[in-house]
């Protein structure tokens, strides 16, 4: 396999149509990755694939072309071809477009079914039959269970993306009675970034025959990524982080915390010191995630504030930086959260702040990655020169969210969350009119 590989040096000699090639050159797409190389020829014989592959590896283009090939050879124009399944809204909608604009050429008509969005929209947009369906399994079983004509009966194709999280209490049922809706003569395909029990026993149910292949080690990071830690006490770390902020500049980071009242303290923060921060999280509505995220792609904020629902398949193309502010419980979700730098053969930078209750933590992450962390060089005095201007920033960050509290509670759930997020949007007129204008 290993002679194969080395000889493929487009996506010309994978044996997909000459439309699809000329849509990866158009998309920048130069040469496939390892994981695209691996799972596209298998796919095109028809072979049900389990690929395991670190994030930022390829994947959606490994599972979309072949689907798109298959699509070109057998046009269906009145059934749904393929669903893929994800378990976040973001990443469903990115894949979404991802389909679109793989498939411009060829006339792909797709859909992105996901929780936030109004359901009578979506009915109308599976009323115009299109070839892809992508979307959260939650939404797709509502659909499929209340919006009439909308049936899974004839589908060639399905898709199960980030399978490990797909198996968690959140969408285990839901998953078992799409399952039960869709025809056992399909192809399936099933990524994932890690092995579970869970994810073994699934493709036991759902996959025929499958080819298992794996683009990395179980559980590792990408060797561009140069990764560091700084042990710290627990009442410093809003200095270690707007230090290196400041050190690096210019760079596009991701700062991981533990929970949403901390990305959006911490957006303050960041904010008051003159920084263009921005948080996203899973109490945002729809609509607000989707606006921070194209604020940071932009260019326009460029430090973005999540927790780990922004962890996983967020394709952001150029992240220089993750910072983790809060140390995962779980040793995975660091691989998860530094995948978001250093993607598909471009360096990056992973700093963890650890303080003296979160040691434990990272001991387990350095065994599961199998490597001892340098720790990032800074001058403990340097640090703490910020102290004073940290200190008030975070004082005045506290107030307004108090002060954001407060409103949501006289005015209802709401309308406070919308003045609390054009506050982080760094709109300088609070009056209502500003508040307005993110109101949907």
């Amino acid at each position: 396999m290993e002679e194969e590989n080395q000889e493929v040096k487009s996506f010309n000699d994978l044996g997909l149509s000459e439309q699809l090639v000329e849509a990866c050159d158009k998309l920048g797409w130069k040469a496939p990755l390892k994981i695209q190389i691996e799972a596209i020829p298998l796919a095109l014989e028809g072979k049900d694939v389990i690929g395991l592959a670190q994030t930022g590896s390829g994947k959606t283009g490994a599972f979309a072309l072949p689907i798109l090939h298959a699509l070109l050879e057998a046009p269906q124009p009145n059934h749904f071809f393929a669903c893929v399944l994800s378990p976040t809204r973001e990443l469903a909608i990115q894949i979404s477009e991802q389909f679109e604009a793989l498939g411009t050429e060829i006339g792909v008509k797709c859909a992105a079914i996901v929780g936030g969005i109004d359901m009578v929209q979506q009915s109308l947009k599976l009323a115009k039959k299109p070839h892809i369906i992508v979307g959260t399994p939650g939404r797709v079983l509502d659909h499929l269970k209340n919006t009439k004509g909308f049936s899974l009966s004839k589908l060639k194709y399905l898709v199960l993306d980030e399978a490990d999280r797909l198996l968690n209490e959140d969408f285990e049922e839901s998953l078992n009675e799409i399952l039960g809706m869709i025809p056992r003569e399909r192809r399936t395909f099933l990524f994932s970034a890690t092995m579970t029990k869970k994810v073994e026993k699934l493709q036991r149910v759902c996959l025929r025959n499958p080819v298992k292949i794996e683009a990395s080690t179980k559980y590792s990071t990408v060797d561009t990524l140069k990764q560091q830690l700084r042990f710290l006490p627990a009442k410093h770390k809003d200095c270690y982080l707007v230090y290196i902020l400041t050190e690096m500049a210019g760079s596009t980071s991701m700062v991981f915390t533990r929970t949403c009242d901390a990305t959006r303290l911490l957006a303050l923060i960041l904010r008051n010191l003159g920084l263009k921060a921005i948080p996203i999280n899973g109490h945002m509505s729809q609509p607000k995630r989707l606006g921070a995220l194209n604020k940071f792609k932009s260019g326009d904020c460029n430090i973005l504030l999540c927790t780990d629902v922004a962890s996983r398949g967020l394709d952001i193309p150029a992240v220089d930086m993750v910072i983790n502010y809060d140390i995962p419980s779980n040793s995975k979700d660091y691989i998860h959260r530094v995948g978001r730098t250093a993607r598909a053969g471009r360096s990056g930078v992973a700093i963890s702040l650890v303080n003296q209750y979160e040691l434990e933590w990272f001991l387990q992450i350095e065994k599961l990655i199998g490597k001892k962390l340098p720790e990032y060089p800074a001058q403990p005095e340097e640090v703490l020169l910020l102290e004073e201007r940290v200190g008030e920033a975070k004082r005045l960050a506290a107030t307004k969210m108090k002060e954001a509290g407060g409103k949501k509670k006289r005015r209802g759930e709401d309308s406070g969350e919308d003045e609390d997020i054009d506050k982080y949007f760094g709109l300088k007129d609070r009056r209502k009119s500003s508040s307005k204008k993110f109101r949907r």
